[in-house]
């Protein structure tokens, strides 16, 4: 039995479902390496245009299964560490996907769950969603999640929900910056399907390399070598094959090669 379903549209729109919704999509060693193994798939699949990250039943994942963990500690030390590196393995890999990715959020994102949101490109909930970082309550920390997390809602607010294991409101969780927009429950798949309308319009090879831009940019001085490394990557897509498309197609007014489907409206 699979606890994550795959699918792929007719526009290259992948959706990846946590589907053990008896357990709330709590995550356990099965889940997590089918989820790697579909951002594998998708990560090297030239059809797959953007992901969207969604969950079945009320949550969209409680954290890690209680019960998978307990056995888990009481292992030998070096199949614990592997089975924690694996967590780590998987929120790797969702956050440097080189596509696009969208989390729809509803109902309870917990521990692990909070993890998964923080990887993601774009996070839209549903009025109803809530999130914790629960670790500490259970003796444990959001170590390997952490990262992300922090990185999402800053080193400030991360102390204090990494000890609190306070429950966050939907509208806190936006004003902290982990949640970018929040819809009506009967909503949230429609906003969902616009931000994947918007996604669609960008070309893939840009929209990888912004991405990973991001990173670079991160923490880094505004000085004479970054000026010259952004400077270089402007250049280089410009003289690229997406890049002299993109231009030749705007001074056209007709759809660039990854539109081709769509109406000559769209452009703007």
């Amino acid at each position: 039995m699979s606890f994550v379903a795959s699918s792929l549209d007719s526009r290259g729109v992948a959706t990846l479902v946590l589907s053990r919704p008896e357990r709330r999509n709590a995550l356990d060693q099965t889940m997590v390496t089918e989820l790697i193994e579909a951002l594998r798939r998708a990560a090297s699949d030239p059809q797959t245009r953007l992901l969207v990250l969604a969950g079945a039943g009320a949550a969209f994942c409680a954290g890690g299964d209680i019960e998978w963990m307990k056995r888990v500690a009481a292992d030998t030390p070096q199949a614990n560490e592997r089975d924690a590196l694996l967590l780590a393995e998987l929120m790797h890999w969702l956050d440097t996907l080189p596509k696009p990715t969208i989390a729809r959020v509803h109902g309870a994102a917990y521990g692990g769950g909070v993890g998964l949101v923080a990887c993601c490109d774009i996070v839209l909930a549903a009025d109803t969603a809530s999130f914790c970082l629960s670790e500490v309550k259970i003796g444990l920390t959001p170590s390997v999640i952490g990262p992300y997390v922090q990185r999402a809602i800053g080193v400030r607010q991360a102390r204090r929900y990494f000890l609190t294991a306070e429950v966050i409101s939907v509208a806190h969780a936006r004003e902290l910056g982990l949640v970018h927009e929040i819809a009506l429950a009967e909503e949230l798949d429609a906003r969902v399907a616009r931000m994947v309308e918007a996604l669609l319009a960008g070309a893939p090879g840009a929209q990888a390399e912004a991405k990973a831009s991001t990173a670079i940019f991160a923490d880094r001085p505004i000085d004479d070598a970054l000026m010259r490394e952004t400077a270089k990557r402007i250049a280089a897509r410009r003289a690229s094959a997406e890049g002299k498309e993109g231009l030749a197609a705007f001074l056209e007014k007709r759809p660039p090669s990854w539109r081709r489907d769509r109406n000559v409206d769209d452009v703007s």
